[in-house]
């Protein structure tokens, strides 16, 4: 956030609605990017964000200590674990401080394939990536990891047999149980060769009244109906990893740096991740 009185007030008007963008359902791209305070969304996101905010006020901050956890993550990656490789699923709208730009900040020769099936994302990332020949985005759907890193662009850009990190930062919650997110986090992790990471975040059950409620309003809003897991749940998406110290914490409690946004704020502890490394 940058203003006190929070992005979602910024807004009052649409924009120009691209053809193969659907305006009458809610966006989880488009909602993150609200919450964090972007222009690249409209009135269905907006009234789902209000919604959230009328269960809890600060519901904003959690979109936003997670973009926070996963460059601190995307740092440690690249500046301490060494990696040179980055597939991020679910990689939403282009913000401020993208995935690609931390880890070339480190190092210039790290290679990023970012994924996402709302075609919003897709036109944004491939204007904002159409002369960055270490960088690409892709069309594809995280019900599918073999269709992700079978892709000729995943392929070009990732070496399998070298070690390489996969992002889902705030993706798995938007699954229903029928569709299998700890399978899918284990196809993920097959796919991943020793040495490399897997990075996961969502919100979480916390057990407290507001974190059920605002599970209501997810639903309510088309995100899914089991978007606040458990942690004892959310745990198991890491099953033969080793997770990196600190472990599958509020995000605000991973690594944090003196810019954490309102690092008091109890709201943190319904948005949690973690790192594991495959041995």
């Amino acid at each position: 956030m940058t203003e006190s009185a929070g992005p979602w007030k910024r807004f009052e008007t649409e924009h120009d609605v691209p053809p193969d963008v659907n305006t009458d359902e809610v966006s989880i791209a488009r909602l993150y990017d609200f919450c964090l305070g972007g222009k690249d969304n409209y009135a269905v996101d907006r009234a789902a964000v209000h919604a959230m905010t009328e269960v809890v006020p600060e519901m904003p901050l959690l979109a936003v200590a997670n973009r926070y956890f996963i460059r601190q993550a995307v740092r440690y990656l690249v500046a301490e674990a060494g990696i040179r490789q980055i597939v991020d699923i679910g990689s939403g709208l282009p913000t401020a401080g993208n995935v690609h730009e931390i880890a070339q900040a480190i190092d210039p020769g790290v290679r990023v394939v970012y994924v996402d099936n709302d075609p919003i994302v897709l036109a944004h990332g491939r204007a904002l990536l159409a002369t960055d020949a270490s960088t690409t985005v892709i069309k594809a759907d995280l019900r599918e990891p073999d269709v992700i890193f079978d892709h000729p662009e995943t392929r070009r850009l990732i070496d399998a047999d070298e070690p390489f990190a996969v992002l889902l930062g705030g993706i798995l919650m938007h699954l229903e149980d029928e569709e299998d997110p700890e399978g899918i986090a284990a196809a993920i992790r097959e796919r991943i060769p020793s040495g490399g990471y897997l990075l996961v975040s969502n919100t979480c059950d916390t057990g407290e009244s507001r974190a059920r409620e605002l599970n209501r309003v997810f639903a309510e809003s088309g995100l899914g109906s089991r978007c606040f897991r458990t942690w004892d749940e959310q745990i198991r998406y890491f099953d033969g990893l080793e997770l990196v110290a600190p472990g599958l914490v509020p995000n605000s409690e991973w690594r944090p740096g003196p810019d954490l946004p309102d690092p008091d704020n109890s709201t943190h502890a319904m948005h949690i991740g973690g790192v594991g490394r495959k041995p």
